[in-house]
C-alpha cells in the first residue's frame, strides 16, 4: 500500500500561480504557470503532448521575435536579452535531455484549436526560466511577463502556425532529405554492381522482356532520389509562407510592421533555411494550405517507398517456392511455430510507415478543410496538423535509415535471378518485327504447350535462320534500346 502523504507535505510540493482568470495550484517543480495548468486539466484526451520538435521550433521563434523586437525598438533590450537567454538555455537542455525538459510542456495535442494553450505554455516557461536566472521567485513575472514581454508583438494565431512550419522545415532539412539521399545512393550502388546481370522483367506479375538488374535498381534509386527532391520542395513550401507578423487575424495589430520579415531573416540565418514572410497574412492564418501541400509531397514519398520495399519483398520471396531472385538479410526469426523461417520484416515496417504517413496526410487535409479546421480568419485544428506533419517527417526519415542499413546494404543477388531468362516466352517479342505479331504470338502459345523455349521452337520450325536467331534472342541486347545504364529508361 502506498504511504499516505500529510497535507503539509503535499502542500510543499505545489505552488500557487495566477493568470487573468485567477489563481491555480501548480506542481512546485515545473516551470509552467497557471494558464498551462488549466489546459492540462481541461484536455485529458490522448496523453500525447505537442511534439518536442514543435516546442523546440517555438523556442527558436520566441528567441527570434525577441531579437527582432529589440532591433525594432518595441521591446526594451534588457527584456529581449532575458527572453533570448531563457530560450537558449531551454534549447541547450533540449539537445542534452529532451525527455526531461518536455515535462514542462505537458499540454495534450488535442487542445484549443489555435494552439493558444501551447503558446502560453512556452511563454510561461520562458518567463519562469528568466525569473530563476535573475534570482527572482518562480512565478514572480520578473523580469519577464509571459504576455507583455515574451509574447510581445505576437499572437497564438500567428506563432503556432509559424512554429509548426519551422518544425516541419527543420526536420525535413536535417533528417528526411539526408535519409532519402543516403538510401538513393545505396540503391544506386546496387544498380552499378548488378548492371551486367540480365533477368526477366515482369509486368502484371507475368513474364515480360529481359531487363538488367542494374536497370531495375536504377529505377528504385531514381524514385528515392526524386523523393528527396520532393521533400526539399515540401521544406520550401513550408518556409516560404510564414504567418509571423499577422498577430490575431492577419492585420498585424500590436506588432511592428517589419516584425515578420525581421523574424524570418533571423530564423533564416540561425537555421540555414530560407524563411520568408507570408505575402498575404490573411491567407497564411485562415488556411493551412501550405502544410496540406507539403504533406501531399510527403505522402508521395511514402507511396514511392512502398513500391521499392514491396518489390524487394516480392523479389526475395521464397527461398525455394517464391521468386527467390534476391537474398534479403535475415534480421530475426520469422515465426513462432515454423523453425528456420525468415521474413522480410524490414520491408513490412517501411510499408506500415507509409500507411501511417498516408493517414497523417488525410488528417492534415481534413483539418485544413473549410468549416472543420479553416474557418473565417483562423484555422482551429492546428495542433493536430502540427503533430501529423512532424510525425510523417520523422517516420519517413527513420524508415529510410532502417531500410538502408538493415536491408538494402546487405541485399544479395541470387543466381536464380538470371537463370530463367532463356525460358521466358516473352523472348519472342524481339522476333515480332521479323515474323510478325500473329506468328510470334502463335510461337509463344505453342512453345508453352510443348514445353520448349522460344529458341527451341523457332529452330525446330525453321522460322528464323540460326545465325540471325542468336542475334535476335540475345537477352543483353534486348535491354539496351532506350537504355542508359543502371538508371536508364
Amino acid at each position: 500500500m502506498a504511504k499516505r502523504t500529510s497535507p503539509k507535505k503535499q502542500h510543499a510540493r505545489t505552488r500557487t500561480e495566477s493568470d487573468s482568470m485567477g489563481t491555480m495550484t501548480v506542481p512546485a517543480d515545473v516551470l509552467y504557470g497557471a494558464t498551462t495548468q488549466r489546459a492540462v486539466l481541461n484536455f485529458p484526451v490522448s496523453g500525447r503532448p505537442v511534439p518536442p520538435q514543435v516546442i523546440a521550433a517555438y523556442l527558436e521563434l520566441k528567441r527570434a521575435c525577441a531579437l527582432a523586437n529589440a532591433k525594432l525598438g518595441t521591446l526594451p533590450r534588457p527584456k529581449a536579452a532575458a527572453v533570448v537567454d531563457a530560450c537558449e538555455r531551454l534549447l541547450e537542455d533540449f539537445a542534452d535531455r529532451r525527455a526531461e525538459v518536455m515535462r514542462h510542456f505537458p499540454i495534450d495535442v488535442f487542445q484549443t484549436g489555435s494552439g493558444t494553450s501551447t503558446n502560453m505554455n512556452v511563454n510561461e516557461v520562458i518567463a519562469n526560466v528568466a525569473s530563476i536566472s535573475n534570482g527572482k521567485p518562480i512565478g514572480s513575472k520578473i523580469p519577464l511577463h509571459p504576455n507583455d514581454d515574451v509574447n510581445c508583438g505576437q499572437s497564438s494565431n500567428d506563432t503556432f502556425p509559424t512554429a509548426m512550419q519551422v518544425a516541419g522545415a527543420v526536420a525535413i532539412q536535417d533528417r528526411l532529405v539526408p535519409a532519402l539521399d543516403a538510401l538513393a545512393k545505396s540503391l544506386a550502388a546496387k544498380a552499378r554492381a548488378w548492371d551486367r546481370h540480365v533477368k526477366i522483367g515482369r509486368t502484371h506479375l507475368m513474364d515480360a522482356t529481359p531487363i538488367r538488374v542494374g536497370q531495375e535498381f536504377g529505377g528504385y534509386a531514381a524514385a528515392v532520389a526524386e523523393g528527396a527532391r520532393r521533400a526539399a520542395r515540401a521544406r520550401d513550401v513550408l518556409a516560404s509562407n510564414m504567418p509571423i507578423g499577422g498577430t490575431a487575424v492577419g492585420t498585424g495589430i500590436n506588432a511592428h510592421p517589419k516584425l515578420g520579415s525581421t523574424v524570418c531573416g533571423i530564423l533564416s540565418k540561425e537555421l540555414k533555411i530560407a524563411f520568408r514572410e507570408a505575402p498575404n497574412h490573411f491567407e497564411a492564418q485562415a488556411t493551412r494550405d501550405c502544410v496540406v501541400e507539403a504533406s501531399g509531397l510527403l505522402r508521395t514519398v511514402a507511396v514511392s517507398l512502398t513500391k521499392v520495399a514491396n518489390d524487394v519483398r516480392w523479389l526475395g520471396s521464397g527461398p525455394r517456392c517464391g521468386l527467390g531472385e534476391l537474398v534479403v538479410p535475415a534480421t530475426q526469426p520469422g515465426s513462432s511455430i515454423m523453425p528456420g523461417k525468415v521474413n522480410p520484416v524490414i520491408c513490412e515496417s517501411v510499408m506500415m510507415v507509409a500507411c501511417r504517413v498516408i493517414g497523417n496526410d488525410a488528417t492534415i487535409a481534413t483539418a485544413g478543410l473549410g468549416g472543420i479546421g479553416s474557418l473565417l480568419e483562423l484555422n482551429v485544428a492546428m495542433p493536430v496538423i502540427a503533430e501529423a506533419l512532424v510525425d510523417s517527417v520523422e517516420l519517413l526519415a527513420n524508415a529510410c535509415d532502417m531500410f538502408r542499413t538493415k536491408c538494402i546494404d546487405g541485399l544479395e543477388l541470387h543466381p536464380a535471378a538470371t537463370q530463367t531468362v532463356e525460358r521466358s516466352l516473352m523472348m519472342v517479342t524481339s522476333l515480332a518485327p521479323v515474323i510478325g505479331y500473329d506468328h510470334a504470338a502463335k510461337a509463344a502459345k505453342e512453345a508453352y504447350a510443348s514445353g520448349e523455349t522460344i529458341r527451341e521452337y523457332v529452330l525446330r520450325n525453321g522460322l528464323v535462320e540460326p545465325k540471325s536467331l542468336d542475334r535476335l534472342l540475345d537477352p543483353t541486347a534486348m535491354t539496351k534500346p532506350g537504355g542508359k545504364g543502371p538508371g536508364g529508361g
